[in-house]
């Protein structure tokens, strides 16, 4: 009997380009054919997944994800943007983000819940069970961007006075043990950390030999108020592979993972290298008004240090609009969050962002210029200069790393050099060109 050819998004072939994939999924969503869609993307891994649900439609997330119904991969939203979680965990029903704290980590588990309304998160929190009610309240008290906020609320832990026998026998019965582990705790009856065995060690070992003749007392612990990247650091410093995290009464409360903690150094070098060109938290998944709000700032505060440092009206903040889009375009291809697919979409909020920050500056510098020279001509001939430089210079900052990505060049080290050259031809030919037409 001949087999059917497997599915072209299984392991054994070469996979689907997702921008493709992406265009695919969401045609068949267009289509009324949520069904079709799913079975586009249901053999992918969570990974996958979350990257296309990431350069869909904002209406086309929540679609997509019903059409699994109960068989979605709750580990999807892990993998997910932080703003494109936060936009799905407030469309989509309190019953589904129910299931998926269940289902996920307690670290993962908050990331979903800490953005929701109130009013919500104490029905989210009422659906769950006793247990992993607690677990998950207790890892919200702590900070934002802490060791106790980082953590998983679900271990391993042992009296010193166990035999290998018992604790195997407890790692088969226990219920509320997490799905995979690799370390087990060693704890005293006050629940603070004497040292920790590899579960390696415990296979191979006689059932009789105790806990305490096979555990390492060289424990490195972190405080569950200490700061995620100092708690990075020490995990690149010492070489860890997980670190046990305690209360203030040195109690273990919880255990950091590698895998959590590279997530960390992920998102504090990308932090690090938006917070250069004034971006922030800025994501491609952010609203034109939410955009416009975390640039308006820093251009106002580049345009009176302008002034301040010139005291001539012939510093515009295109600049800094363009790096800005700049850093945010170069950063999401390298990412792999911008194609083709969502490029259109992208395009058009950097262009409504740009006429908006235009507008707000425009406004607040003909001012200035009334009150300096007296000249409302002036003052609005410098507006409207200003508006149409960082208009030009928001969409050149995002087209032309494009542009540079489509013929395979690598937009990182050359797209400065030809967005600013654009922003300076525009500037100069915006403000010359409507003085030649309003002065004389």
């Amino acid at each position: 009997m001949s087999q059917s050819p497997p599915s072209p998004h299984t392991p054994e072939n070469e996979p689907v380009p997702t921008e493709t994939l992406v265009r695919e999924v969401a045609a068949a969503l267009a289509a009324g054919a949520p069904q079709a869609a799913r079975s586009l993307v249901e053999d992918l891994r969570a990974p996958d997944i979350a990257d296309v649900i990431e350069l869909l439609d904002p209406e086309d997330r929540v679609e997509l994800i019903e059409a699994f119904g109960a068989d979605f991969d709750f580990e999807v939203f892990s993998e997910l943007d932080e703003t494109v979680r936060d936009q799905l965990s407030e469309a989509l029903p309190n019953e589904f983000l129910a299931r998926a704290i269940t289902e996920l980590d307690t670290d993962d588990a908050a990331y979903i819940i800490e953005g929701l309304e109130d009013s919500d998160k104490e029905d989210v929190l009422s659906q769950l069970e006793t247990s992993d009610r607690a677990a998950l309240e207790r890892n919200l008290e702590y900070p934002e961007e802490t060791a106790g906020r980082l953590m998983q609320a679900h271990f391993v832990a042992v009296a010193p006075f166990w035999t290998v026998g018992q604790v195997i026998d407890y790692m088969r019965e226990a219920d509320d043990l997490p799905e995979s582990f690799s370390e087990i705790f060693v704890v005293d009856p006050s629940f603070r950390v004497l040292g920790s065995v590899e579960l390696s060690r415990v296979l191979r070992a006689k059932r009789n030999v105790l806990v305490e003749t096979l555990m390492e007392t060289d424990r490195h612990v972190v405080i569950a108020t200490e700061d995620q990247e100092e708690v990075a650091r020490q995990f690149k410093r010492y070489d860890l592979f997980s670190v046990p995290v305690v209360d203030e009464n040195q109690r273990l409360v919880g255990v950091v993972t590698v895998d959590d903690v590279v997530e960390v150094l992920d998102d504090e070098a990308d932090e690090d290298m938006k917070a250069l060109a004034g971006v922030g938290d800025e994501s491609l998944a952010d609203s034109v008004l939410e955009t416009v709000k975390s640039r308006v700032p820093w251009l106002v505060v580049n345009l009176g240090t302008a002034i301040l440092a010139s005291f001539v009206i012939q510093q515009f903040d295109a600049s800094i609009e363009q790096m800005v889009a700049l850093t945010v375009t170069v950063r999401a291809l390298a990412t792999s969050k911008l194609g083709s697919s969502n490029a259109r979409r992208v395009v058009t909020r950097e262009a409504l962002v740009g006429l908006m920050n235009g507008l707000v500056l425009s406004s607040i510098m003909a001012a200035v210029v009334f009150l300096w020279f007296g000249s409302s001509i002036l003052g609005g001939v410098i507006g409207a200069a200003i508006i149409v430089n960082l208009f030009c210079a928001a969409v050149a900052g995002i087209l032309i790393p494009l542009i540079f990505d489509h013929f395979e060049l690598d937009p990182a080290p050359a797209s400065g050099v030809f967005v600013t050259m654009v922003t300076d031809c525009v500037g100069f030919f915006a403000f010359l060109g409507l003085a030649s037409i309003w002065l004389f």
